[in-house]
Parts: C-alpha cells; structure tokens; sequence
C-alpha cells in the first residue's frame, strides 16, 4: 500500500500571506481551513520508505506536523526557493542524525541547487533523475515541463508495475506543449499546481495554470481523480465551487491510497 499525504498545498508565498488582510488571509490566521504551507506531497510506501516530493521552506515544520524526524529520499522538482528552500534543514538533521539524505532531481536542476547551496553534498547525495527510478513498486519517470515566465520545472509520473494504477505530480505548469502533456494523459489520479481561480494578469507575465484552465484540460485528459494544490490566497476553501465530479482542491493534512 502506498499512502499521499499533503504536508503543503500553497503557491511561492503561502497563506496567509504575511502584508495580505484579504478575506482569506485573515480566516487562515483563525480557523486555518486556509492556512497553507508551500507545496509538499509525503510519500509513504511499505517498501520505500518515507519520500517527500519537494523541500520548501516550510519543511520543518511539515515535518512536525507528520510527526516524523527524517525522510527516506526526497524528488525535487525544481530549483526554486519555495521547492527547495528546507534543503539546508534537512541536510542540518541528516548531520546530526549520522544519515546521508538521498535526493532524486534531473540534473539541471541539481546543478542550479548546488550552485547556491555548494556545501549540500556533504550532508546529502544527489542522484539524477533524467531516467525512470524505481521506489518501491513503482516506476517513476520525470519530463521537464514550461513554468511559464519562471522558465521549467518538472513533473513526475507514478505508475505501479503490479496493478498498473498510474498518477502524476505536476505542481508548477502552464502552456504545457502536446509533448509536455502527453504522460497526463488516462491517469487513475492527477496532482495539478493551479494558483487562482480565474487569474487576472496578461498570460505572458503569469506562471502557472488556473482553475478555469485546467478545467479545460482535464476534460482533455481524463484523470479518474484530480486534486488541485499550489494554491494562492485566491482560493477560498470554505467557498463553494463549481467543479465537477472527481475533482477537488487538496488541503493541508489530506491523505490518500493508492
């Protein structure tokens, strides 16, 4: 059995946002049904271990709330500060608790994470991910995808080599080519980055897909389930929206079998 928890569903900035009074903000400082950590999936796998998908600055305290004090391997997405600004922490603990990290990231990326964090091999091994790796059951290939005015990131594709139940991680995306979206394509179960509801700024400055778009796309690739995360103080989760059967926005906690 293989367990998805959401240990963090929010864009670059979270929620509350900490100059932001708007509605949303001001409900997740109180009742925090929208208080939302950076973008983070744990991984619990019978034979793999404990895996987190990203290591944003926010990782320590995820790692509290999962009640946990180290993780088996982490899949590093891209080589933003909100993916991998926790990478200094992990690697502190992997210090102190005598265990080298394991992290899995293409290799452009890993050159960009080095290249400010140079001192990170000591602590953690970095190992490619530009070919499928294996992690318990699973096959898991990785393709580089557009981040729009924020230039790649990479998306993965979990399919398990018994039942062939197959699901994505795509959290920061938009204007994905043919090519980009065809491993998106049939998935029993979709994890997709979407930062507004309908967002209000010119395409060409923007980064990632909104609601009312990956509507259109899903309808295109036709996930048994999606789950949308990477969401900005413009999504309210105590609103309700139209969206249709099988399709929901993922919140902090969430857990899920595959």
């Amino acid at each position: 059995m293989t367990k998805l928890i959401f240990r963090g569903t929010g864009d670059a900035m979270g929620v509350p946002r900490v100059y932001c009074e708007c509605p949303v903000c001001e409900e997740a400082r109180t009742t925090l049904v929208n208080k939302r950590y950076r973008s983070s999936l744990q991984i619990v796998d019978e034979i793999a271990g404990k895996i987190f998908i990203d290591c944003g600055p926010d990782w320590a305290k995820q790692m509290e709330a999962a009640l946990t004090r180290n993780v088996d391997a982490i899949l590093i997405t891209h080589a933003h500060f909100d993916h991998i600004g926790g990478l200094v922490e992990w690697a502190d603990a992997c210090r102190w608790l005598g265990k080298k990290g394991i992290a899995y990231s293409p290799t452009e990326v890993t050159a960009e994470i080095l290249a400010r964090f140079p001192w990170l091999p000591g602590h953690i091994e970095f190992r490619p991910f530009d070919a499928p790796i294996t992690i318990g059951n699973w096959h898991v290939r990785s393709w580089r995808v557009n981040h729009g005015k924020n230039g790649y990131s990479y998306a993965f594709r979990f399919d398990h080599k018994e039942s062939g139940v197959a699901w994505a991680y795509c959290s920061d995306s938009i204007g994905l080519s043919e090519h980009e979206q065809e491993p998106l394509y049939g998935l029993d179960m979709l994890i997709f980055g979407t930062s507004f509801y309908e967002e209000p700024f010119a395409y060409d400055t923007r980064s990632v897909y909104d609601v009312t778009e990956a509507l259109a796309l899903i309808q295109k690739w036709k996930p048994r389930t999606t789950y949308f995360t990477h969401m900005s103080h413009d999504i309210d989760l105590s609103h309700s929206y139209p969206l249709p059967d099988g399709v929901s926005f993922a919140y902090t906690g969430l857990e899920l079998e595959v």
